[in-house]
């Protein structure tokens, strides 16, 4: 075979791999390996399985990942998803299928702590669908609602994807931040309007329920997500006004977590080792996949594929419509089959230097970006936060009714990205006012 057919086999192969739910940092990692031994030699194989893992982790950008991670998990142990989930209950429960737009934007809210779709999904599905379930909610709207809102994790700023992305694209991760919080709000008002929508079409989705519920009681409530607002004020206002960098505001955002939680009285030893663990478990994770998404990268660099698609696609570069549509088809392929972290570091090879030969902000590019793998993380095969949904519902709902269940806000997420493409401001806007 010539290299660029191994290098198509090896992507065929990797599919075949998770569709047969290997792991995907060892699919991606063993593909790879057996590769460039097909290509090279197996001399050549393990001098990058020895140096790859280094190279990659010793970046300091990517100290943030841990202690994102570790403040996220401090903010789930110190109870303020349920307590974001009340007050929004309170707030939002009396519109048609009000608890599904409460479970929106608690997890809105809980994204801004998290910065990881798969956590903010876990965290709020075992507070959220329970209690819709126990008012005969719709078991796809009501497991839907949270896998899809779970993907906010990613775009409402602190999000490890925009660091990994910062990084390749070499652009400033502060100001990839401040560009996700126009759009994760946008994309948290249109799943709403939908669910509203649906429900008042439809009141079987989402029963009506005596809700009332007195102003003090949606103040007090208010009062008790103070935490969540301190932390995001640190973390955004001080990436903001340029206190600190993105990387640093992981161990800002995590120092400032830990204090709040001690504060408030809810500090004990074995919480904080939970968090601690919990973020380490997650970080070797995240490093596994992108250690086999980073050797995979240079295997298929040694075949040709990339330079290969670029000529493919390269009639479209020419105009940036084209250019942002071949882009938006190829994540979303991809995204059915491939871990987000893995599409993405797939892809930057071949779409960066196209955005930047036509002058494209690359802050703008990293959104849509970001919007593409939320998708990626909720359509089958491997939409990964559809998974963490079934394991959290467990027999309560099948994993078909839960895939069903988000096919409307994906038209939604089609929606969004079609008003970013078409209004870049509201991607740039914020960003463009940093110092």
């Amino acid at each position: 075979m010539t290299p660029l057919e191994i290098g198509f086999f090896g992507i065929g192969a990797v599919i075949l791999l998770i569709a047969l739910r290997v792991p995907i940092g060892a699919a991606l990692g063993l593909v790879a390996f057996f590769g460039i031994v097909s290509l090279r030699n197996v001399d050549v194989a393990f001098a990058a399985l020895r140096t790859t893992p280094f190279e990659f982790a010793a970046h300091w950008s990517l100290s943030a990942i841990p202690m994102f991670l570790l403040m996220g998990a401090v903010a789930y142990y110190s109870g303020i998803s349920s307590a974001l989930f009340n007050a929004a209950r309170l707030w939002l429960g009396a519109l048609p299928g009000g608890l599904a737009v409460a479970a929106t934007f608690a997890c809105a809210g809980f994204a801004a702590a998290s910065g990881a779709s798969i956590a903010t999904a876990a965290a709020m599905g075992r507070i959220t669908i329970p209690e819709m379930l126990a008012i005969k909610y719709d078991k796809g709207l009501a497991a839907g609602v949270v896998a899809s809102a779970g993907t906010l994790g990613t775009l409402i700023p602190p999000s490890i994807l925009m660091v990994l992305y910062g990084i390749f694209a070499e652009v400033s991760v502060s100001k990839l931040f401040i560009a996700g919080i126009l759009p994760g709000i946008l994309t948290a008002f249109v799943y709403s309007a939908m669910i509203v929508v649906r429900c008042r079409l439809n009141p079987a989705l989402a029963p009506n329920i005596d809700f009332e519920a007195t102003w003090g009681e949606r103040f007090a409530a208010l009062r008790e997500i103070w935490p969540l607002a301190a932390l995001v004020a640190g973390i955004i206002g001080g990436l903001y006004a340029g206190v600190f960098t993105a990387t640093e505001a992981g161990a800002a955002g995590a120092s400032l977590a830990i204090v709040i939680v001690w504060l408030q009285g809810k500090l004990t030893l074995e919480r904080l080792k939970l968090s601690v663990l919990e973020a380490l478990s997650s970080t070797a994770r995240i490093f596994f996949v992108a250690v086999g998404a980073v050797l995979l990268t240079r295997f298929l660099a040694l075949t040709g594929v990339p330079g290969y698609l670029a000529e493919v696609v390269g009639g479209w570069a020419g105009d940036p419509l084209l250019l942002v549509i071949a882009a938006s088809l190829i994540y979303i392929v991809l995204g059915m089959f491939l871990d987000p972290l893995g599409v993405m570091l797939l892809t930057l090879p071949l779409f960066l230097p196209m955005f930047t030969a036509l002058n494209l902000d690359l802050i703008w590019f990293g959104i849509l970006v970001i919007k593409y793998l939320e998708i990626g993380m909720i359509t089958p095969p491997v939409g990964m936060n559809v998974y963490v949904i079934k394991s959290v519902v467990g027999d309560k709902i099948e994993l078909e009714t839960i895939f069903k269940g988000v096919a409307w806000f994906l038209v939604c997420d089609i929606v969004v990205i079609a008003l970013i493409v078409a209004f870049p401001d509201i991607a740039l806007l914020l960003p463009g006012m940093m110092r």
